[in-house]
């Protein structure tokens, strides 16, 4: 599965090889109404070309315009679309109000670009996190784009207080390793497919995938844990779940989790089932207490869910929860 951010990136690669000019536009944050999220990508050149999106097309056709009339000269700007400000663009208007801000870096077909955006592209291809730091002075001393290593969770966004640099965080694409076939399993594995997702259903029991067509998923038909504990399955941006309420296939993928630097691990139960998971998991399979503080469960937030979709929409808010860096208080 290949997500926008490394189709937008791999085209802006192959544009500067080319010899070309490329402007590589981030949003930076949304007010209101606004179809994509802070982080997203579009990569253009002045003839047009582009690819990617920042908004439900009237952004980009009122970008490439004032592209082609020769605007966005300078190495770095940023630009608010829909809003009035020192950054206005009133000829465009979003949905409900909403507003966007854009950050335009100009990439010139140079060395530096070339080698960054290539490692930008192996780390997307890769297993641990990355921030690509922009400085905004466009003075000659500046650093223009660098990578530094980050955490998963947080805001994917961060436009440092002085104004000095933006922070944007790149990584491989959010995997769910769902640990076993159940009803629940399958509710999750669509709502993280409509979640941008890599999804990755394990179970070893032939029965269990009778009526399962979930188009989009990759089927193992093989112990979670075998899967889990296998070489660069999971990276820092994984989720583990455990879903069958069966202790032969939760509790072993849930032992092997906690060995990878997955950001969420939880397992489906109530209160009483998980006091007794984690008794069991520190007594047979000699977890720590710290081992299993990590662990989620009961697993999802706390909606009155009853229903597979309605505890797997639980599931899934609370994985994109831990995602965002969000506390449960905050909610």
């Amino acid at each position: 599965m290949q997500n926008l951010d490394k189709h937008v990136i791999s085209q802006a690669l192959q544009w500067l090889r080319s010899g070309e000019s490329t402007w590589l536009c981030t949003v930076l944050a949304t007010f209101g109404s606004s179809p994509r999220e802070p982080g997203s990508l579009m990569a253009a050149k002045a003839d047009g070309q582009h690819v990617g999106s920042l908004s439900g097309g009237c952004v980009e056709e009122d970008f490439l315009q004032q592209l082609g009339d020769g605007r966005f000269q300078k190495a770095v700007e940023r630009i608010r679309y829909g809003a009035e400000g020192n950054m206005g663009n009133h000829r465009v208007t979003l949905p409900c109000g909403g507003s966007l801000d854009v950050l335009i870096e100009q990439l010139a077909p140079v060395p530096e670009n070339i080698n960054h955006l290539e490692n930008v592209l192996t780390t997307l291809d890769g297993q641990t996190v990355k921030t690509r730091r922009i400085a905004l002075d466009n003075s000659p001393q500046s650093l223009g784009a660098q990578l530094l290593h980050d955490e998963p969770q947080g805001a994917r966004v961060w436009l440092d207080p002085d104004d000095r640099f933006v922070d944007v965080r790149v990584g491989p694409v959010s995997r769910l390793i769902i640990a076993g076939v159940s009803s629940v399993s399958i509710y999750c594995a669509e709502f993280a497919l409509a979640m941008g997702f890599e999804v990755v259903v394990c179970d070893p029991r032939e029965e269990a995938w009778a009526n399962v067509n979930v188009p989009g998923i990759r089927a193992e038909y093989m112990l979670p844990s075998l899967f889990i504990a296998a070489p660069d399955t999971c990276h820092r941006a994984t989720a583990i779940v455990g879903l069958t309420h069966d202790p032969r296939i939760d509790d072993l993928a849930v032992m092997e989790a906690i060995h990878t630097p997955a950001f969420y691990i939880g397992v489906m139960g109530s209160h009483k089932t998980s006091q007794a998971r984690a008794e069991r998991l520190q007594r047979t399979g000699g977890l720590t207490a710290k081992d299993i503080a990590r662990i989620h469960m009961p697993i999802g937030l706390a909606l009155g869910s009853k229903t597979p979709a309605e505890i797997a929409l639980a599931i899934m808010a609370d994985i994109l929860r831990v995602q965002r860096g969000k506390a449960r208080h905050e909610l």
